[in-house]
């Protein structure tokens, strides 16, 4: 009987232990994006929570305290740096009429700001850039495109952040990366981050420049 039990808590354990899949890992990280991209567009009254838009909460449990982290540290960066963060559309020098010019150049964007590695700070960074957008794409009456942004953050987290996310047992693991200080998220990783956007948003938007 005692052995019976231990083995049915191994069991157990290794359900709730297991390292998330590839597959789960690309979900969540899309539910992450919408929950800060709705956040970000209730913020400035631009209605998104009407149903039809096809954006809602979508995340619950641990991953809630995910999401909060997230827009805790946004809040940060968008602080630190707002400039970096608003009119992302007219900063690339893109139009919002197109799904392939729209995902080209936030996967452009993508790539220069984890060129030198992956930290939690450029983690956030990327979905207040992705944010940043969507809000763009609704103002500029091309609410559609929103689910595009979604959906090309998903693949960049195929591509590039699932092997570092697994290595760190997921998305959870940035709630035990936060320092606080005097009721205020400050780390150093978080402000590098920061300043280490502008740059990254500087040097695509030549390069996007260069190959119109």
């Amino acid at each position: 009987m005692l052995r019976r039990s231990s083995v049915f808590a191994a069991e157990v354990f290794e359900v709730f232990d297991r390292s998330p899949t590839d597959e789960e890992l690309v979900a969540q990280g899309k539910a992450l994006c919408r929950d800060f991209i709705q956040a970000r567009l209730q913020r400035a009254g631009l209605g998104w929570n009407k149903p039809e838009h096809g954006i809602s909460s979508s995340v619950g449990g641990r991953m809630a305290e995910v999401s909060a982290t997230f827009l805790r540290l946004g809040d940060e960066l968008e602080y630190m740096r707002p400039a970096v963060y608003r009119n992302i559309a007219r900063q690339l020098n893109i139009s919002l009429s197109s799904e392939t010019v729209l995902s080209d150049a936030l996967l452009a964007v993508a790539s220069e700001i984890f060129t030198a590695g992956i930290t939690w700070g450029k983690v956030v960074s990327l979905y207040a850039v992705a944010a940043g957008l969507a809000m763009d794409c609704v103002k500029h009456s091309q609410p559609a495109l929103v689910l595009t942004i979604v959906d090309c953050v998903g693949e960049f987290i195929r591509t590039t952040l699932v092997t570092w996310l697994k290595r760190r047992g997921g998305w959870t693991d940035v709630t035990k990366c936060v320092i606080t200080s005097e009721s205020s998220l400050r780390s150093h990783w978080l402000v590098s981050s920061a300043y280490n956007v502008g740059h990254f948003l500087k040097a695509v938007i030549f390069f996007l420049l260069r190959e119109r």
